[in-house]
């Protein structure tokens, strides 16, 4: 990993600015992922083994969005914004968070069913976010791609909601209490992203604090996301040992 020392002098005489802070927190995206893929996998051993998938899910999520996070570092210290790699990343990373709620309460065919709506609405809302991303920002497409991305979002979100409400709520208290606030970091945690995105009607510097909201989101998320995971399966694995 090698340290932009000019920035690091800029930051320490006081000029801080935009750019800098957004070549920080890419840093900060990195070695946050890298940190919770070590967590993760490492704390594997803390479940009983049919929770293991849980958290090697967890440790994919944010090794391949350290290995991401690593080259966008790179593309924007050399001056230009890493849109390729994120949505890369995120057409990867985010149908693996959305699998951990059919993996989590074993609805078997109806699982499948599930998740394979799941992740045709986030590619959907992988894609037309991607569309609107490298169109002329404020231009028809622009608004018209950003506009159905957010459309699939909220299709995801009825999903959680009221498709697989029911069984979340039927599923064992850890379990039912995870999957309720992993709910919540697709419903309020994503929120980040689209407002991200509008950041860039910003001026100048609106590119920039589209990316510090978007590496402030992925780290909240995917981090964040896992860890909740973790003490999900940990507590249903404490339990079931404690009545086997």
């Amino acid at each position: 990993m090698n340290l932009d020392y000019t920035t690091l002098a800029t930051s320490v005489s006081g000029g801080l600015g935009v750019t800098e802070i957004t070549q920080y927190l890419f840093w900060v995206g990195t070695v946050a992922m890298a940190s919770g893929t070590a967590f993760f996998w490492l704390s594997k051993n803390d479940v009983l083994p049919k929770y293991r998938g849980t958290l090697i899910v967890s440790g994919l999520i944010t090794g391949i969005a350290a290995f991401h996070y690593y080259r966008m570092a790179g593309i924007y210290a050399a001056g230009e914004f890493p849109t390729e790699y994120r949505y890369i990343d995120w057409i990867v990373t985010t149908p693996l968070m959305l699998i951990k709620f059919p993996m989590l309460l074993g609805l078997g065919a109806q699982g499948k069913k599930w998740l394979a709506q799941l992740v045709v609405l986030d590619v959907i809302m992988i894609v037309t976010a991607y569309i609107a991303e490298v169109s002329e920002i404020g231009s028809g497409s622009w608004w018209i791609f950003f506009i159905i991305a957010v459309i699939a979002w909220a299709a995801i979100i009825g999903i959680l909601f009221k498709g697989i409400g029911g069984a979340i709520e039927g599923a064992a208290a850890p379990i039912a209490k995870g999957l309720r606030q992993m709910r919540l970091f697709i419903a309020v945690g994503w929120v980040i992203y689209p407002v991200g995105f509008l950041l860039a009607l910003a001026g100048p510097d609106g590119g920039s604090i589209r990316e510090i909201a978007y590496n402030i989101a992925d780290v909240i998320n995917k981090v964040g996301f896992g860890l909740v995971a973790y003490y999900a399966v940990k507590t249903m694995s404490a339990v079931e040992l404690q009545d086997a």
